[in-house]
């Protein structure tokens, strides 16, 4: 059993099943994109990925998940970014420094996040992206920093689509998801260091100003569903354009995986926005 599926909990590989079977954790990835660094640290970089043609193409800024933890990098997202650059978007996959390395975590994790993202104000003439057509993409952990980065303002966003988001830091810690992993990240429990938890949790930081379209699978182990619900009530209170899409027969990692049925959902959500 390797880190990453103690930390997720996942199932042992799949051994015999065929590849239509397996995990998209357990294909091997797909070609790398177009490697740029936005900082001086080695894990300060992100992956470019083009449509072919002349372009200005759309843009979507992409932030893996693996609840900040450095068992997970920017490799288990490629599928998506691949199928999203297929459909006519271009991806810039953001990697980030994160718990288990120098630099990782409370704020360290965060301000790459919004330095990469404003990077790419600076390539985007090179590479015909149109920035006036860009939104942030992320899954699970990468959920949560996609709608904190909405609140940023690093450059102007069409719009959000965070994918089974750990939408609420205050009750992640409540709940201790896996083993306790938020106050790894934010240095503390809600009642020890509650300015970060106001300055990170996407539920407290509302309204976003910006269109939010949630997707969480209905069988979500991993994230529970309940955080994205709180998040969507707390979101519209505050007078945002938030939706959530509940995706029946769905668990965690099918909304990154194009194969999945939950991906025709995913796709549209990121081609209405960037129309």
């Amino acid at each position: 059993m390797t880190t990453r599926r103690v930390l997720l909990t996942l199932p042992l590989a799949l051994g015999s099943k065929t590849l239509a079977d397996q995990n998209v954790l357990d294909l091997a990835p797909p070609p790398a994109g177009k490697r740029i660094a936005y900082g001086a640290d080695r894990f300060q970089f992100g992956e470019l990925r083009v449509p072919d043609g002349a372009g200005p193409y759309p843009v979507a800024i992409v932030i893996h998940g693996g609840y900040w933890r450095a068992a997970y990098d920017l490799t288990h997202i490629g599928h998506l970014c691949q199928a999203l650059t297929s459909a006519g978007v271009a991806t810039w996959s953001l990697e980030y420094r994160r718990l288990g390395n120098a630099g990782g975590g409370w704020p360290g994790t965060f301000d790459d996040v919004r330095a990469g993202a404003g990077h790419l104000l600076r390539i985007a003439a090179e590479y015909r992206l149109d920035v006036t057509r860009a939104l942030t993409i992320g899954h699970s952990a990468g959920g949560q920093l996609c709608l904190w980065l909405a609140k940023q303002r690093a450059l102007a966003l069409r719009g959000v689509v965070p994918l089974a988001p750990v939408a609420d830091l205050r009750r992640a810690a409540e709940l201790g998801l896996s083993n306790r992993v938020v106050e790894d990240l934010l240095g503390g429990t809600p009642s020890q260091v509650p300015e970060r938890y106001r300055a990170a949790s996407p539920v407290e930081l509302v309204p976003l100003g910006v269109a939010q379209r949630l997707l969480h699978g209905k069988d979500d182990d991993v994230v529970p569903l309940s955080l994205s619900r709180g998040y969507l009530a707390a979101a519209q209170g505050a007078g945002d354009d938030a939706t959530l899409e509940e995706i029946a027969g769905a668990g965690h990692f099918e909304l990154i995986d194009p194969r999945a049925k939950a991906w025709t959902a995913v796709k549209s959500a990121v081609l209405a926005l960037v129309q």
